[in-house]
This record gives structure tokens, sequence and C-alpha cells, in this order.
């Protein structure tokens, strides 16, 4: 498919049109406000991937992409200013190296999700397959690369969806949870691809979004982005889900990932396992969609997968007018749970819809 600049402009993140600046659209500040926000410094990127004003695994990557461009087109704006080396730019190795400490402090903003060190990795690549090339060469080529990530993310979102959609039927119910769609990603989402690609195609589904607390992304979120769209959207607390299901109302369940684990296991957002245990208990078949970047071979299960803890106060406090909870409550605040892969009905990716035998099937694909 082709991809126009007015595609990569319907996600979250793109570049500025100077190219100096990763523009972000502030997720923390919907459904209320569209603030864009505008990034040139690590501190700002770091702040804004940690704080989720970006957020959602692909468009993190997107972002972390975006930003090692940014970044070394500064650290070259600066070396020629300061003229470190004869030719007024910073020597391969010296460039190389602090634009891998740049990365690799964007990475601790986020452990969890895969993408961010997929996304710094693979621009730190780029310089290693050149060098040697003089530095203008080096900062072009870490241009086109995250324009790359950016449009192979759109053509990933449709696949995904075009897969997804083949796994409902017209008026089913679809309940999700968290917030998978063109806001995490680039275009059409992951988890929710399928809904809004139905909806062009005059699909109809009814869907029911968690709100997923502590940080509402279900509510301030999905439930923004399908209304916009003119999906049939309700909006429930996430301890209905048992319910809804049980009056017949869900025929599947589609939820997004951070990182698949080579046996099936994956990350998701807090509440997710909960949500395909309840499934299962209905007989409801329960997906997780992802592009092939979520994927992790390397980490064999998902006990191995590493939970980031937040801040307590996202559960005490940051919702209300005052502290809903006694001030010195212990709270436990993981961003992340890791369903079980025998809970999974199947994995639905860019390349393809992945069935049981997990640890089998992924490696047969992505090995």
């Amino acid at each position: 498919m082709t991809v126009t600049n007015e595609d990569r402009l319907k996600g979250s993140v793109h570049l500025s049109e100077d190219g100096r600046r990763v523009v972000i659209l502030d997720q923390r500040e919907l459904p209320n406000r569209r603030i864009e926000r505008e990034l040139e410094t690590k501190e700002a990127l770091f702040d804004a991937i940690q704080t989720l004003a970006v957020r959602g695994a692909p468009a993190i990557g997107i972002a972390a992409a975006y930003g090692m461009y940014v970044l070394a087109r500064r650290l070259g704006e600066s070396a020629a200013e300061e003229k470190e080396s004869a030719d007024g730019g910073l020597r391969p190795d010296a460039f190389r190296k602090r634009l891998e400490e740049d990365g690799a402090y964007l990475i601790s903003a986020r452990p969890t999700a895969v993408n961010l060190s997929w996304a710094v990795n693979r621009m730190l690549a780029v310089l290693s397959d050149r060098p040697d090339a003089p530095l203008p060469e080096r900062i072009r080529l870490l241009h086109d690369e995250a324009i790359r990530i950016h449009d192979e993310d759109i053509g990933m979102c449709r696949r995904i969806a075009e897969y997804g959609l083949s796994l409902v039927k017209p008026g089913d119910g679809i309940l999700t949870h968290c917030n998978a769609g063109p806001l995490a990603t680039s275009k059409y989402g992951t988890a929710l691809g399928p809904i809004l690609l139905g909806k062009e195609r005059g699909i109809a589904f009814r869907v029911f979004a968690d709100e997923t607390r502590p940080l509402l992304q279900g509510a301030r979120l999905t439930s923004y982005e399908l209304s916009e769209a003119g999906v049939d959207v309700t909006l429930i607390c996430d301890n209905m889900a048992s319910l809804v299901m049980k009056n017949g109302w869900i025929n599947a369940c589609f939820v997004g990932c951070d990182r698949i684990a080579a046996n099936g296991d994956f990350a998701n957002k807090i509440g997710t396992s909960g949500v395909a245990i309840l499934a299962k208990h209905y007989g409801i078949p329960f997906y997780t969609l992802g592009p092939a970047s979520t994927v992790d071979l390397n980490c064999p299960t998902g006990r191995d997968i590493r939970i980031e803890e937040r801040d307590p106060d996202e559960i005490r406090s940051m919702w209300y007018r005052e502290p809903m909870a006694p001030k010195n409550v212990k709270c436990f605040n993981p961003a992340f749970d890791v369903t079980d892969h025998a809970l999974l009905t199947a994995i639905v990716t860019d390349r393809g819809i992945v069935y049981p035998p997990f640890d089998v099937n992924l490696r047969r694909l992505f090995g």
C-alpha cells in the first residue's frame, strides 16, 4: 500500500515539518482537550514516554525512532558549532557512542514495552551499516529509517485489521481492554483495527470498552476514538466485564499487547489477564493483536517479562478532586500483567493468525 504524509498525520505521533521536533498528541489531556506537544530534547522525550503522554507499544516505537533522529540532528548541529573535529562534525565512533547513550536513556522510560528498545536498536543499526559515512549522510539515513518505521507500522496495522476482521461477523459484540487504536499506533490500530476497518466497509459491531483502571485508557481514549468514528460503543467499569459476558453480549475479546513471549504468554495493560480468565469461563474467544515487533522470541515465557510498577498516586488521587484513599496507605500499582497462553484463542499479527501450540507456531512464523 502507498503511504502518504496524510496517513502519517492520522496517528498520535509525527515529525515536525522542519524535522527538528517530534510532535505528539498528548494523550493525558484526552478526551477533553486535543493538545499537541513538540519534543526536541532527550529529557522531554523520556518524560512524554514515561508519563504516557505518548503511549501504546507501536506509537512509543514511532516516537523513539523520530526521537533518535531528532537527537542525532541536534548532536550534529552542536558538533558543527563546537568544531569537535577537523571537518566540523563528530567522529563516527563518538557520534554513535553519544547516540547509544541517549537511546539507553529513552529505553529506561518504559522497559516493558519491547517496541521502544526495538525501535532504538533498529535506528542504531543504521549507523552500523554505514560506519564511516559523513555526518550529514548518517543523519539522513536515520531520518529515512524513522520514516520507514512509521510507514511500516501503518501497513502492519492495516494487515492486522484485515486478519482480525476475518474472526468476527457483522453485529458481533466485542469487548476490549485499555486502548489499542490509532492513538496507540499509527492509523487503524491493533485491537481496534478490525472494528475501524469494518466501519469503513459498512460492517457494524457493538463494542464494550473497559474503563481500564487506574489510568482510564478505555474511558478516555478508546470510547473517544470509537465515538469519533461513529462506532456503537458502550463504556463499562472493569468489574462489569463478567456481567456483560454472562448476558451473552460478547462474541469475542480483542486486546493489544506490549510484549509476546516465545511460548505465547503476553504482557498487556493491567487487568487483561482477568478479562482472559472470564472469557475462558464463558467460552468466548480471546485474541491479542499486535505487530511482529512485539514478539520477543528471546523471552522464553511471561515470567521473564519485567513488569513496571508505577506511582501509587495514580490509584490514590490522580483523577479525584481530593484523595479517595488514606494518604499513607500502601498501594500496589503494576502497569501490566501477563496473560497465560493457555487462555488465548489466537494471536493476530501482521504476518498472520497464530494458533496453538504457540511455542511451535510463533517460531515457525517469526524465527
